[in-house]
């Protein structure tokens, strides 16, 4: 007959309260941080895809007169509304400024993007919405202007 070792109550209580801790220490890293990591991460996408458009305007029109087939919209209205679009939710996230406006802005165009344009890109829709989001219903964070903002004006309100 083998023996078993038999482990005291006192060391497994002690492996399990380890592994709790190790569990828990993300939720060690601060929310503005990563309120500031999305910000960051999704304006990025959408500078890069307007600076993409801008470098070649005419294949931009093209775009959207041939390829894009936007209802309601004609192509030479679409193509500079999406890229000022663009643009500007891009800088006012990155800056943190009117986060959650810029937010619903670029959710617009998410939308309109995954409705009528690449539905078959849903996935990659999906995390840039899931980005967005987070900014719009919990703020852009400690490190943006929209605190520096909110700090002096409730500081001048008193």
């Amino acid at each position: 007959m083998t023996a078993i070792p038999e482990y005291s109550s006192s060391a497994r209580a002690g492996l399990v309260g380890l592994y709790r801790r190790v569990i828990k220490l993300p939720e060690r890293i601060p929310f503005s941080l990563i309120q500031f990591a999305a910000r960051i991460a999704i304006s990025h996408v959408f500078w890069q895809s307007a600076q993409t458009k801008l470098a070649s305007w005419p294949v931009t029109l093209q775009l959207f007169a041939n390829e894009y087939n936007l209802p309601f919209i004609d192509p030479s209205i679409a193509a500079p509304l999406a890229t000022t679009a663009e643009i500007t939710g891009s800088v006012l996230l990155f800056l943190g400024l009117f986060s959650r406006l810029a937010a619903l802005m670029l959710l617009g165009v998410v939308s309109v993007i995954q409705i009528f344009v690449f539905p078959e890109n849903w996935a990659e829709h999906l995390l840039w919405a899931s980005l967005l989001l987070l900014v719009l219903t919990r703020g852009a964070g400690v490190f943006s202007l929209d605190y520096v903002a909110e700090r002096t004006f409730s500081a001048s309100g008193k």
